[in-house]
């Protein structure tokens, strides 16, 4: 589907149409028809109409996100100390290692700082990759660029890749080696990092994304390395139960936002098949 998507043209429009296929859109609609169908049909009117109730509420919980993630996404588990001791001793010795922070999302323009920023889903990559990167001693790649809902690249700003640099070296004293700023989505990501650090002669990659993101994210790079770069899964941010019942099973805003990400890698997984 992803091949007959860039054959059609239609990437550019990915981002409107995941926006118009995740809640509340369908939900809304379905309300819609349910409430125009209860004078022709009262019973089927109706049951769209608290469906569509119920469905809303649902795509507002954490507790929600937290199955969709697990059951649906199943990420690996995050990298044990025991893993990061390895990491550190084999990237000393004998296996040139990079770790890769996925890009996330950006603000064009953020007036406090007076310049781009990164949206608060990639800074956190970044601060995990900064972390991992002095905990093994590997060195640091960020890849992100302005996104398929950027048309005219000259007239957004610095790219996601250009942002993290600036981030990375003034703010957590970690300085990138590598920067790929020119994809727009995962598979670009993928294509343009493993051509760059298999050329820096770099034979095993860390992964950094997101939990949701990282099945993903993985069978991307994996196509693109083959045999020849060994692919370590880094998850981090995982949705989780937080024990209560305000928390994970009344609505919130984060639970929705964590409903709307755990969805949208669902459908992201369907159309890449």
């Amino acid at each position: 589907m992803q091949e007959l998507a860039s054959l059609l043209g239609l990437e550019p429009l990915k981002p409107y149409l995941t926006a118009l296929l995740l809640p509340p859109v369908p939900i809304l609609v379905l309300v819609v028809v349910g409430a125009r169908l209860i004078l022709r049909r009262r019973g089927l009117g109706w049951l769209l109409v608290l469906t569509g109730v119920v469905a809303l509420y649902l795509s507002t919980l954490r507790g929600v996100a937290v199955v969709l993630q697990d059951q649906g996404l199943k990420p690996p588990p995050a990298l044990s100390a025991e893993r990061l001791e390895q990491l550190r001793t084999e990237g000393r010795a004998a296996m040139p290692t990079a770790i890769v922070v996925l890009g996330g999302g950006r603000r064009a323009f953020a007036p406090e700082y007076g310049v781009s920023d990164l949206s608060s889903t990639s800074f956190e990559r970044l601060r995990y990759g900064a972390w991992l990167a002095e905990q093994t001693g590997a060195p640091l790649a960020f890849t992100g660029g302005v996104g398929w809902a950027a048309l005219d690249r000259t007239q957004v700003g610095a790219s996601e890749a250009e942002i993290a640099a600036r981030i990375a070296r003034s703010e957590l004293d970690q300085p990138l080696r590598w920067v790929e700023g020119t994809s727009r989505d995962t598979r670009e990501n993928a294509i343009l990092t493993v051509k760059a650090l298999r050329s820096a002669g770099v034979r095993r990659i860390v992964l950094v994304t997101h939990a949701w993101h990282m099945p993903r994210a993985l069978r991307e790079f994996e196509q693109q390395a083959g045999a020849g770069v060994e692919l370590v899964a880094a998850p981090m941010g995982y949705v989780r139960l937080q024990g209560t019942v305000p928390e994970d099973w009344l609505p919130t805003g984060q639970g929705s936002l964590d409903v709307r990400n755990t969805l949208r890698e669902l459908l992201a997984v369907v159309a890449s098949r």
